[in-house]
């Protein structure tokens, strides 16, 4: 085996004291994508172009609040982590 160096040791103590922001909204917002996205996909396949279309404008908008809540959650944290360090 080989013996940790001090730049892998400084590293696992970064990541060890890093707690796991969890957003419960995230992941909820990407199997909603998901969905969407299979049920346009779905109507589609279907021969209902009208509907896939709306479907997959529908698709935009839940992903792009998914991605919206992915950056307000992180820039909210960032924030608390920043001042809890001063």
């Amino acid at each position: 085996m080989e013996k940790m160096g001090a730049a892998d040791s400084q590293v696992e103590d970064l990541f060890g004291q890093k707690k796991p922001v969890k957003n419960p909204l995230v992941p909820i917002g990407a199997l909603l994508t998901a969905g969407v996205l299979t049920a346009g996909l779905i109507s589609f396949r279907q021969g209902n172009s009208q509907l896939g279309q709306k479907l997959m404008r529908a698709r935009v908008v839940v992903q792009g609040a998914t991605v919206a809540l992915m950056v307000g959650s992180a820039y909210y944290y960032g924030d608390r982590f920043m001042f809890s360090k001063k």
